[in-house]
């Protein structure tokens, strides 16, 4: 199926998930995100905040667990550059103070920044991805033109309730591929590694 058809089907899938289930979800996407990873030669992580609306993943089960037990680990988020269309990545602590944006996106209202280039892991949100790890955003392109500007090495590791498609038909080839996606069953791997690992 097409990016449009399968964003369609994903946003309607999530829209069915009780509020119990989100939770779940995420606790063990979190869970297995940790048992996984390797975090060690990483400086700079890159996380996005849930937007409720659209029922994302939760990642404070993430990045609060990153406070607590990585403290040599900087966790970065994103805001809107409203005049660029592109977004900034701020520096973001338990302290950091979030405003909502003109599409109700919580974001931090200050903060230092941080180049793309620095940027060691990135969490990825998206709506549903195929076992080659081609990703369906919302079509914004934010994340498109964020992820062509880091480093070769820079892990992008995505986030997903659901398992993968098997092909997104109109995919390009110059894509920015994800290395991971995990689930709440599995890791995903892809490049010239393993297809999945079982947990």
């Amino acid at each position: 199926m097409t990016k449009s058809e399968l964003r369609n089907i994903y946003l309607e899938k999530r829209r069915n998930f009780a509020a119990d289930d989100l939770v779940t979800k995420s606790h063990r996407i979190a869970g297995h995100f940790f048992e996984n990873c390797e975090l060690s030669a990483v400086r700079n992580l890159h996380c996005f905040i849930p937007i409720t609306k659209f029922h994302e993943i939760d990642t404070a089960f993430i990045y609060e667990r990153i406070w607590r037990h990585f403290p040599q680990i900087q966790t970065v988020v994103p805001r809107v550059d409203l005049e660029s269309g592109d977004i900034v990545h701020v520096v973001y602590t338990h302290l950091t103070k979030l405003v909502e944006n003109k599409w109700g996106i919580r974001e931090p209202a200050n903060g230092d920044l941080v180049d793309a280039a620095e940027i060691d892991l990135v969490i990825v949100p998206l709506l549903c991805f195929d076992t080659r790890g081609n990703r369906i955003g919302y079509g914004n392109g934010f994340y498109d033109r964020f992820l062509s500007k880091c480093r070769q090495d820079c892990v992008k590791i995505g986030l997903s309730y659901f398992p993968p498609v098997a092909k997104i038909v109109d995919a390009r080839e110059h894509d920015v591929r994800l290395d991971f996606c995990v689930t709440p069953d599995l890791v995903f791997e892809f490049g010239t590694k393993k297809d999945a690992a079982e947990l």
